[in-house]
């Protein structure tokens, strides 16, 4: 037994994979399963456990991922975003250090226990957050070459994997982890194999569409490929997604930056969006959540209102009770957070994104609408003593129920 950020957990007695799916809208896996693309999927709805629970917001990736692996919310861990506005310094960062994670992961303590770990991400930036304190496997599809014994745990991956390294945008990035996953477990054993892919379907491709189908078809044979090896599997998602356009196609867009610029003076107040990462081809940096700085002295009741009646906004929060609602850091967010409405996102001034690279119509995440995942397991756990079937689920009781319920 482990205790991990108030929570105990059982150690694994038999090979147990969790899957962090990254954007998976539960319509698509609804819409593949109607179209005879997932097998596995529809066997394992019927026998397994078959939920829905709600990630963290903001629904961005890292946030979510960390939240999976520490078993708690942003307010614990500390991650509350790809991106942040770091006050001590005055300047915007990534949140790929570890130095921003304030709590342990459920990894690192099994790693610890004597449990044999290992995590493949799809992208590098979410590596040394999810491997931090384990010892163990842990690599990236992204930089798989160059990964080497000491500093992943393992070396030549492309060639365990029979895979070249895949380019960044691409399906292959993701399908390189759940192939190095189905290697490492049939290869290394591991008692816990994390895997964690890459949304870029999903920001391209709607549920039921062709290209939506064929990467859950792929996931589909993987996860019954990693069955097959004797895991006990559990698939969850850090978000879902959804079109952010208007009628015509367009993104439809929020410009806070411009907007408070106009309200209130250039540069007075710093908007920062939390879904800015390395890889914004797909989705401009534009989502549904923005937290936002004000200097001392402004009337953040007022501006609050008049934020909140502006066309495509879902709700604005001062610190203190987005804190409390989302639970988040209150010292790693903006003095108001903004939450836009499903098919809106928000953006800073329109001068910083370029949307040139769009090559569809827009589909992002970020805010309420993009909270609800998929939370599988290829156990059935009805009738098991301890669980509340009724109980609003999170996608961070993923350990719980793959170690504590499903063994």
């Amino acid at each position: 037994m482990i205790h991990v950020n108030s929570r105990d957990y059982r150690l694994p007695t038999r090979p147990t994979v969790v899957v962090c799916v990254d954007g998976c809208e539960p319509e698509y896996i609804a819409q593949a399963v109607a179209a005879g693309c997932m097998p596995w999927m529809q066997r394992t709805l019927a026998t397994g456990t078959a939920l829905v629970a709600d990630g963290v917001v903001p629904t961005f990736t890292n946030p979510n991922n960390l939240s999976i692996v520490t078993g708690a919310p942003p307010s614990v861990h500390g991650i509350c975003g790809n991106y942040l506005f770091d006050t001590a310094s005055g300047t915007e960062v990534m949140m790929n250090d570890p130095k921003w994670l304030r709590a342990p992961t459920i990894l690192a303590a099994l790693s610890e226990a004597g449990m044999r770990c290992a995590v493949v991400t799809a992208k590098d930036k979410l590596r040394r957050l999810l491997g931090h304190g384990m010892k163990g496997i842990c690599f990236s599809s992204e930089r798989s070459a160059e990964a080497t014994e000491a500093e992943n745990g393992i070396a030549d991956v492309p060639a365990l994997v029979g895979l070249p390294v895949p380019d960044v945008y691409s399906a292959a990035l993701s399908e390189f982890v759940f192939a190095a996953g189905v290697e490492l477990l049939r290869t290394r054993r591991p008692d816990l194999l994390y895997l964690s892919t890459t949304d870029y379907i999903q920001h391209k491709h709607a549920p039921g569409t062709a290209g939506a189908n064929d990467f859950y078809a792929m996931m589909d044979r993987h996860l019954a490929a990693l069955e097959a090896l004797g895991g006990v599997i559990a698939v969850t998602a850090d978000h879902g997604m959804n079109a952010k356009t208007g009628m015509d196609a367009r993104p439809d867009v929020i410009y806070l930056q411009d907007l408070l610029d106009g309200w209130l003076g250039t540069a007075v107040a710093r908007v920062i969006l939390p879904i800015t990462d390395p890889y914004v081809v797909h989705h401009g940096a534009l989502g549904s959540f923005a937290t936002v700085y004000l200097p001392a002295g402004t009337d953040r009741t007022a501006l609050a209102l008049r934020l909140a009646g502006q066309r495509g906004i879902e709700a604005v929060h001062g610190r203190e009770a987005a804190a409390e609602r989302f639970e988040l850091p209150a010292d790693r967010i903006g003095d108001l957070v903004v939450l836009s409405e499903r098919f809106t996102v928000l953006g800073t001034a329109a001068a910083r994104h370029d949307l040139s690279a769009l090559e569809v119509p827009l589909r992002s995440h970020g805010g309420l609408s993009e909270q609800r995942v998929p939370l599988i397991l290829n156990r059935p756990i009805a009738g098991m003593a301890g669980v509340d079937a009724n109980r609003r689920w999170r996608n961070f009781d993923a350990f719980d129920l793959a170690l504590n319920f499903a063994q």
